[in-house]
């Protein structure tokens, strides 16, 4: 995160805008100088450099991951587009049900959604839930609305409200912590004025922020509200998909197999109330997930 650096020459006092990072196992810094009095658009310049940085560091990249797949999938058949869009669709409903507690197995899940087997000896709420966000995830895909109150709702409503219909597609009423975390989430008084401020700056920055850094803080910072008795984490990957596809580019499955790093990552970020923590992971998962496209 840009930080604000004073240095004093004689009498004068001169003020800096840094960001350090850290790649190829060294310290990297780039810095702007602000002038003898804190510009009052500080924010607007933190943000400015930030995205100077992420640029060089990441944004190319996704974007050239988003041009090699748009144009292997022009010489795609078909068919065989519909193909992968259903293995990733599988893939990413087993996963984001996984994290949450789901037992069924990835072979079960694909037998479920492709041949209608259903598991044996499994609870009937996670194999409801597994069918349910598979069909989910695909009207999420034709949803002409832009992300706002009334979408959170809605899809939250569609994901829970044959499993647990006491809670689908309402704002709880009750506190509540978050088993193994530190980070405790908002009073319920809070969560109205959090979620209101919460699109507020979605509407602000949907247009002048990367899809892929929009994508991950729609994620982050919807979790770290979470306005819902249970299911924030799903139906947060959810809208962080829409997000990106929304803008054309690949969307993101968060791997079971990845929890622990997905876990601290977050955690990280809401205690110490830093967007960048959990940002950086999300890039470099993003990038390891779709290196061939960088080759």
């Amino acid at each position: 995160m840009p930080s604000i650096r004073k240095k004093t020459v004689g009498k004068e006092q001169y003020y800096y805008l840094e960001h350090s990072y850290r790649e190829g196992g060294k310290v990297h810094k780039k810095e702007k100088y602000l002038g003898r009095t804190l510009p009052k658009n500080i924010e607007e310049l933190k943000q400015q450099l930030r995205s100077e940085v992420y640029t060089g560091r990441w944004f190319t990249k996704f974007d050239k991951i988003r041009t090699q797949f748009q144009e292997e999938a022009q010489r795609t058949p078909p068919t065989a587009r519909e193909k992968e869009l259903e293995t990733f669709a599988n893939r990413f409903t087993y996963d984001t049900n996984r994290i949450e507690g789901s037992t069924l197995t990835l072979r079960e899940t694909a037998d479920l959604l492709e041949k209608g087997i259903t598991p044996a000896a499994r609870p009937l709420s996670d194999v409801k839930e597994t069918e349910i966000h598979r069909n989910t995830f695909y009207e999420m895909l034709d949803y002409k609305k832009d992300l706002s109150f009334n979408t959170v709702l809605y899809f939250h409503k569609k994901l829970f409200k044959d499993t647990k219909a006491d809670i689908a597609g309402l704002i709880r009423s009750h506190q509540i912590a978050i088993s193994g975390s530190k980070f405790m989430p908002p009073f319920p008084a809070e969560i109205h004025p959090l979620l209101m401020d919460y699109f507020k700056w979605y509407n602000k920055n949907r247009n002048n922020m990367h899809p892929v850094e929009l994508a991950a803080l729609v994620h982050l910072k919807l979790v770290t509200i979470h306005p819902f008795a249970d299911g924030n984490g799903r139906i947060s990957r959810l809208m962080m998909n829409l997000v990106l596809h929304r803008h054309d580019y690949l969307m993101l499955n968060i791997h079971y197999e990845t929890r622990t790093g997905y876990y601290n990552a977050l955690e990280r970020s809401q205690t110490k109330q830093d967007d960048t923590i959990f940002s950086q992971w999300f890039f470099r998962r993003y990038l390891k997930e779709y290196k061939n496209y960088l080759k």
